[in-house]
């Protein structure tokens, strides 16, 4: 005998399904980590800027705001940044949460936090 092989219209269409929700999340979800990662990169940037040793906190946000608009950074202003000096370096530290509406009443949610400091 022989035996067809191959895949069903139930198969197809449930694969389907899970390709177009995996998809989803992946569109959805990706955006928030890149911003995460543009955020660190700016804070690191900003903490390790030699020239803002010795600045005041004015000086120090204000410099961090023009690296976060150059990495299109929206969800921590440079006001919701915790900076303090250790050991003469300067450390700067951030915690925020995004909520991402996936469809309906369903959201993902994100707790992101980071620091300059070294680990």
């Amino acid at each position: 005998m022989k035996f067809q092989r191959g895949l069903s219209l139930n198969g197809l269409l449930i694969g389907g399904a899970v390709l177009a929700l995996v998809a989803l999340l992946a569109m959805k979800a990706l955006p928030p980590w890149i911003e995460y990662g543009n955020l660190n990169k700016a804070v690191k940037g900003t903490a390790t800027d030699s020239a803002l040793k010795e600045a005041s906190l004015a000086q120090v946000r204000s410099a961090f705001g023009r690296r976060a608009d150059m990495d299109d950074v929206k969800s921590v202003a440079p006001e919701d940044l915790e900076i303090t000096k250790e050991g003469g370096e300067l450390v700067i530290t951030f915690a925020y949460t995004k909520k991402v509406p996936l469809f309906a009443n369903v959201s993902l949610v994100f707790d992101f936090e980071g620091s300059s400091a070294k680990q």
